[in-house]
């Protein structure tokens, strides 16, 4: 099993940035999937998540309006949108799949918004 996350890096505040994430190893149309954050010296909180259909999603209060997630099950890969980021917005983003009690995490990916 592995999840794989691409697209972070430094942006400005009020930037964009495209996060993607891409499975192998396990029925990907199966499972939910959600993208976590961590800053450094706070515990890692959900951003956002969407159905194994991609039908529903959720999202925090923090990033709505600015964040959209989205999934393409013929390809194995869940996208997080970033718009007008802000420096609170500094984190490692993970990937994160569920199925019941089946659970995978990414490595991580760093994004940093900062002038």
């Amino acid at each position: 099993v592995q999840l794989v996350e691409s697209g972070g890096g430094l942006v400005q505040p009020g930037g964009s940035l495209r996060l993607s994430c891409a499975a192998s190893g396990f029925t990907f149309s199966s499972y939910a999937m959600s993208w976590y954050r961590q800053a450094p010296g706070k515990e890692r909180e959900l951003v956002a998540r969407i159905s194994s259909s991609g039908s529903s999603t959720n999202y925090a209060n923090s990033v709505k309006g600015r964040f959209t997630i989205s999934r393409d099950n013929a390809k194995n890969t869940v996208t997080l949108q970033m718009n007008n980021l802000k420096a609170e917005d500094t984190a490692v983003y993970y990937c994160y799949a569920r199925q019941l009690v089946n659970v995978y995490w990414g490595q991580g990916t760093q994004v940093t918004v900062s002038s």
